[in-house]
């Protein structure tokens, strides 16, 4: 019902910036919380940033003040720009979101993208 579309992933080096990109498609009748998330080699997934449709935003602490989310509604696309990037965040960065869709019957329930690959290394 929702597709989600990840881009910007890339080789960076330590200190450098990324911008990541994920778009939302599908019949969607509003999406609620949008976040990222990331798995590193040999660990969990974990929250990296989430921000609700209000603007309201929440980040990992490992993250803070480095990365930033931001989202546009009318393009249903939400954004992490990502400064001061360290090898540690290196990881598979996932985007998600929790959206209300109506075709058939009402439904609301997660969304998850394929993933984009982040690498941070000199």
């Amino acid at each position: 019902q929702v597709q989600l579309v990840e881009s910007g992933g890339d080789l960076v080096q330590p200190g450098g910036s990324l911008r990541l990109s994920c778009a939302a498609s599908g019949s969607i009748l509003k999406i609620n919380t949008m976040g990222w998330y990331r798995q590193a080699p040999g660990k969990e997934r974990e929250l990296v940033a989430a921000i609700t449709s209000g603007g309201n935003t929440n980040y990992a602490d490992s993250v803070k003040g480095r990365f930033t989310i931001s989202r546009d509604n009318a393009k249903n696309t939400v954004y992490l720009q990502m400064n001061s990037l360290k090898p540690e965040d290196t990881a598979v960065y996932y985007c998600n979101c929790n959206a209300d869709t109506i075709n058939i019957l009402w439904s609301r329930k997660d969304y998850w993208g394929k993933g984009t690959l982040v690498t941070v290394s000199s």
